[in-house]
């Protein structure tokens, strides 16, 4: 058994006796007796305890008018139809679980204990007796404290807390750490119960945190043809529940060095007149120099299974125009409508300033009609783009994304063609100056935190992609090194990139140098 043999003083001797005897009982030797404690000399005590019969196994006998048999059915192998059997050095932690089960069930106050025991040969059996197990608990009402304004319906559909609900707290402190996962708001201190006699009040203490965030980036490299040096950028305005509905609202504007120009503006209305569906509503535009202009909107429904995980189910619509005067094969007038279906899934680490995000995923099918002025043809879409950060330990992570993408059809045009390159996707490259009707990369940074506001990471990117246009398959791939650094203002972050492409024949290198800067207001 194990106990204590050195002891400062008689007091002690005694407690340790009686620990010994609570373990006896325990494993089944109710019947243990102590004998005697004798004084062999001024240093030496002896104990002697009868241990006498053991006992294996407990019947306990229940009333099945008040508990549930899938209770019992969930802790004893032999249930029957007015006992149940469990083996003795198990009975209180049996009574622990049976009693949280009931408690989760609504009745908070109930309290189990063994009654009218006796011997039945080598066993016992015992009557279960059930007190305060005459109300059930409801949640009648639901108090915020902190952040008056919370949008209800994250309540309901986001949490799953409502009035008339059965009351469980541990259930209900596991949904609440969910608002942590939320970018406006977060939870002050553990939810509270205040029960009188006819109601239940729960309170939520959650406060409002910065969710408005700018993001922009400067890029810089050298042209390899001219030797001149040529600059990028762009600007990412996100705000988010401003109107204290949860809404989201995305402006990005980006220039390339190509002369290029990109806009798009995202707006999200979750929960929409507090159902569990949301609707986004999305603008692009976008234009190459002077050879064409690409203007896509999309409409979709949104449904939120839980704080994780997301389903989109929409619209899309797609119109090219081309800029150039003489008329050319590879760039053409085009509209095309798409059927679109998303799932999103995040896993967020809220307490990580400079890592918040821990793994991520989206997947997207368009399917839909492409039409130009001689021809209509199906087409379809598929998108991947996932990120996962392994973590070593405290200082070193690995940092993994994959991001993919094709366009299937019989024909392909220029102002169709999926546009990768760049900060946000393989580094070392121009923005958005490599077309494809398919490519798939994969970003690879080993990440070293030397403090809790600064890191510094390498750079190994690979991609491989295929232009059905010009008969082109092509590996690319980047390397460089960066670091990051939390201020008072945001994430600054510094990148230099090189780009290497595998056949040489095609002029894809370049090296590049990114400042971006991440702000919360």
């Amino acid at each position: 058994m194990g106990y204590l043999k050195i002891h400062p003083n008689y007091q002690s001797i005694i407690n340790e006796v009686h620990a010994i005897q609570n373990t006896l009982y325990k494993q089944g030797y109710i019947e243990n007796d102590l004998k005697y404690i004798e004084k062999d000399n001024d240093s030496f005590f002896t104990a002697k305890i009868q241990i006498n019969q053991k006992f294996n196994t407990i019947y306990i006998y229940y009333d099945k008018t008040v508990i549930d048999i899938d209770v019992l059915n969930s802790i004893s192998s032999n249930v029957n139809e007015n006992y149940f059997e469990v083996p003795f050095n198990q009975v209180e932690n049996t009574l622990w679980i049976m009693n949280s089960k009931i408690v989760n069930k609504g009745y908070p106050f109930t309290k189990l204990k063994l009654s009218n025991i006796s011997i039945d040969g080598k066993n016992l059996k015992a009557s279960l007796i059930i007190e305060a197990f005459d109300q059930k608990r409801h949640i009648d009402n639901i108090v915020i404290k902190g952040y008056d304004k919370f949008p209800k319906s994250y309540l309901k559909h986001y949490l799953k807390i409502n009035p008339k609900q059965t009351f469980d707290l541990t259930t209900i402190k596991t949904k609440t750490k969910r608002l942590n996962d939320l970018k406006f708001a977060s939870q002050i201190k553990p939810p509270e119960v205040l029960f009188s006699k006819d109601s239940t009040t729960l309170y939520l203490y959650i406060e409002k945190t910065k969710s408005n965030n700018f993001d922009g980036f400067l890029g810089f490299g050298s042209n390899e043809d001219s030797g001149t040096i040529e600059f990028d950028g762009y600007l990412n305005l996100n705000l988010s529940n401003n109107l204290n509905y949860g809404e989201t609202f995305r402006l990005l504007y980006k220039s390339d060095e190509n002369d290029q120009k990109t806009f798009e503006a995202n707006l999200s209305l979750p929960y929409l007149f507090r159902s569990p569906v949301g609707l986004d509503i999305q603008l692009y535009l976008f234009k190459r120099d002077s050879s064409f202009t690409n203007a896509n909107q999309s409409i979709r429904l949104q449904y939120q299974i839980n704080s994780r995980h997301k389903i989109y189910s929409g619209i899309n619509g797609t119109k090219s125009n081309n800029l150039l005067k003489n008329s050319t094969s590879t760039i053409t007038d085009l509209n095309a409508n798409y059927y679109a279906f998303a799932y999103q899934y995040i896993n967020l680490k809220p307490d990580d300033l400079l890592f918040p995000i821990n793994s991520t995923l989206y997947i997207e099918t368009l399917f839909g009609k492409r039409k130009t002025i001689d021809i209509s043809e199906s087409q379809t879409k598929y998108t991947i783009d996932a990120l996962k950060i392994i973590g070593f330990n405290i200082r070193n992570s690995l940092y993994l994304r994959f991001n993919g993408a094709s366009v299937n059809s019989d024909s392909y045009f220029e102002n169709e063609l999926l546009r990768f390159g760049g900060m946000n996707t393989i580094r070392g490259f121009e923005e958005n100056s490599l077309y494809a009707s398919l490519f798939g990369l994969i970003n690879t940074e080993y990440r070293y935190k030397m403090s809790n506001s600064i890191y510094a990471h390498t750079i190994i990117d690979a991609a491989y992609f295929e232009n059905k246009i010009i008969a082109t398959k092509e590996k690319l791939f980047g390397f460089g090194f960066g670091f990051g650094l939390l201020t008072k203002s945001g994430l600054f972050k510094f990148v230099y990139a090189n780009g290497k492409s595998e056949n040489k024949k095609f002029k894809l290198s370049n090296s590049k140098i990114h400042l971006s800067l991440t702000s919360s207001f």
